[in-house]
């Protein structure tokens, strides 16, 4: 049965069927030619059709690791077995949905999918967790370790706390999120969403240097998670503002100069330095819209950091990425 409604519909949000509508939620009967489930119910294939179902709703009791693969993929052949020995001895404590991108492209390109294998993990109808390429079979286990919890349990505790923290730092209450995070690690060393949060307080307190340091606590296996890239990317982007020039200047350089595109990168710079990140993104796309190889791809690397750091579902970096795909295929 699924529980908790709104939250699978903002997972949905983003993905659409091929008529261009929001793909609805739904118990649907596979298609005539849907791929069969290989292992049972444990490993099975997905459509746009069925993902929904598979993936969303299934996620709701047990944890749903989701395979984005191709025929064509060296790794991916590698990968793939490995994931399906290590569901099949976790004997029904977590699932696998393989997605083949070639059939099914549409999910690709609505979840971002940059390069496979691609592995995302989603609990409760949101993903959680995931990495990117073939990784070696004792990273898979502790992949799966972490989603279903050392008891098999799906690591409820560490889940509330971390919503707890979380919540305290949307709040910006710095000081209470640090102290659960803190907790956790102490239960879960190396946990990554704990690590990234407690990266983050620091870096919302203006410590980048604690930041950096706290980085460096998450375990291997953690390292490609993408609240730690987010960190990172923060990271990135907080350091290279620290060098700007001052905004009133660089604007003025813009308006005297439309074609420097120097200027208008270091203005893109500087308005990010100010929390000006919508603007910072439209001076971004005008690079690459004036000349989308200035300085070594420079301005779409930039917006590239930025995605990463507001993650893939964010409003702007999902308004981004379609001005950005509307001037690279115009």
């Amino acid at each position: 049965m699924f529980k908790g409604t709104k939250t699978r519909e903002r997972a949905m949000a983003t993905l659409i069927d091929p008529s261009g509508r929001p793909l609805k939620v739904r118990e649907p009967a596979p298609p005539k030619d849907a791929p069969v489930a290989k292992s049972g119910a444990a490993i099975k294939d997905a459509t746009l059709a069925t993902f929904a179902a598979d993936v969303l709703d299934a996620s709701m009791d047990t944890p749903v690791i989701v395979d984005f693969w191709a025929p064509w993929c060296g790794p991916c052949k590698q990968l793939g077995p490995l994931l399906e020995r290590a569901v099949s001895d976790a004997k029904g404590a977590v699932r696998l949905v393989k997605v083949n991108i070639d059939d099914n492209p549409e999910i690709a390109q609505q979840l971002r999918i940059q390069s496979i294998p691609t592995v995302y993990a989603f609990k409760n109808g949101q993903p959680v967790d995931g990495f990117m390429g073939a990784v070696p079979e004792s990273q898979i286990k502790a992949f799966i370790q972490g989603l279903i919890g050392p008891d098999g349990a799906g690591g409820e505790e560490a889940d509330d706390a971390l919503a707890l923290a979380n919540e305290a730092l949307a709040r910006h209450d710095l000081t209470t999120a640090a102290q659960i995070f803190g907790q956790i690690l102490q239960d879960e060393p190396g946990h990554p969403k704990a690590v990234a949060g407690l990266a983050r307080c620091y870096l919302e307190s203006g410590d980048l240097e604690r930041a950096k340091k706290t980085l460096g606590l998450v375990r291997p296996d953690g390292a490609a998670d993408e609240s730690i890239r987010a960190i990172e990317a923060e990271l990135s982007l907080k350091e290279r503002a620290a060098s700007s020039g001052d905004l009133a200047g660089v604007r003025a350089a813009v308006a005297a100069n439309p074609a420097d595109l120097q200027a208008r990168f270091d203005l893109a710079v500087a308005l990010e330095g100010k929390g000006a990140r919508e603007e910072a993104i439209s001076e971004l796309l005008e690079i690459v819209r004036r000349d989308r190889k200035w300085n070594e791809d420079a301005a779409r690397k930039q917006l590239v950091t930025l995605f990463e750091a507001m993650g893939p579902t964010d409003p702007r970096t999902i308004s981004a990425r379609r001005r950005l795909s509307s001037i690279l295929f115009s």
